[in-house]
């Protein structure tokens, strides 16, 4: 495969995608005869899911955090204006009905810098902790420019195989980029090409069994909401 690494700005851009359609979480909501909302309006510690899950990220030693906006985008500007951060910028996908492989394209072609944290908006459970040893665990590998560090579930350390894994995870922004060009899919796909390719993949341990919950669902959010009363 030919190398596609390109020198760009050394640092680190965050890249938070909130592009989805919401439609587990409207149709659990509907079922429930609930107001219909965002799920990453719904509230954790009193802030939005995306509130949450971007100031966290902003903990870290990010230089530049993109979050990449498509369906409701409206309804998620006045949570995201709220930050005060120079770092933070907000973009959107020219089309709205694209796949993850796309949105997180859109986020990696606008970032700033060498090194990407890759982040989904409703993963607020991820800990500071957590993201920036993924940053750490990238940058300090032999190679940086041909490793992927990302949140383990299951064996950690280096692994052969991705089943099973998705966002968070750093890497080379031009590293992903060249995956995702063309590409119409989740993730995972992206993932075993480059274990496939010879691509190095990382598995940083989570700080606890909370930071592995998605929130897709209500009875999600609801766990969450559960689990953080006990910690």
């Amino acid at each position: 495969m030919e190398n596609p690494i390109k020198n760009h700005n050394i640092g680190v851009s965050g890249i938070i995608t909130a592009a989805g359609k919401n439609r587990r979480m409207r149709e659990d909501l509907r079922n429930k005869g609930m107001e219909i909302q965002h799920k990453l309006l719904l509230k954790i510690n009193s802030d939005p899911i995306i509130t949450c899950t971007v100031k966290k990220a902003l903990k870290t030693s990010l230089n530049d955090c993109v979050v990449v906006l498509g369906h409701f985008m409206d309804e998620l500007y006045p949570a995201l204006d709220k930050i005060e951060d120079s770092r933070l910028r907000t973009i959107k996908n020219h089309d709205v009905d694209v796949e993850l492989s796309q949105t997180l394209l859109n986020g990696v072609s606008n970032a700033k810098y060498d090194y990407c944290l890759c982040l989904a908006g409703d993963q607020p459970t991820v800990t500071t902790a957590t993201m920036q040893n993924l940053i750490n665990q990238l940058l300090n590998s032999p190679e940086p420019g041909n490793t992927v560090s990302i949140l383990a579930r299951g064996e950690t350390g280096y692994l052969d195989s991705a089943q099973g894994l998705g966002m968070p995870f750093a890497c080379h922004s031009s590293l992903l980029e060249h995956y995702l060009q063309g590409e119409e899919d989740n993730l995972n796909p992206l993932l075993r090409k480059m274990v496939a390719d010879g691509v190095s993949l990382y598995g940083v341990p989570a700080e606890n069994e909370l930071e592995l919950v998605n929130i897709n669902r209500y009875d999600d959010y609801l766990k969450v909401l559960e689990k953080i009363k006990l910690m």
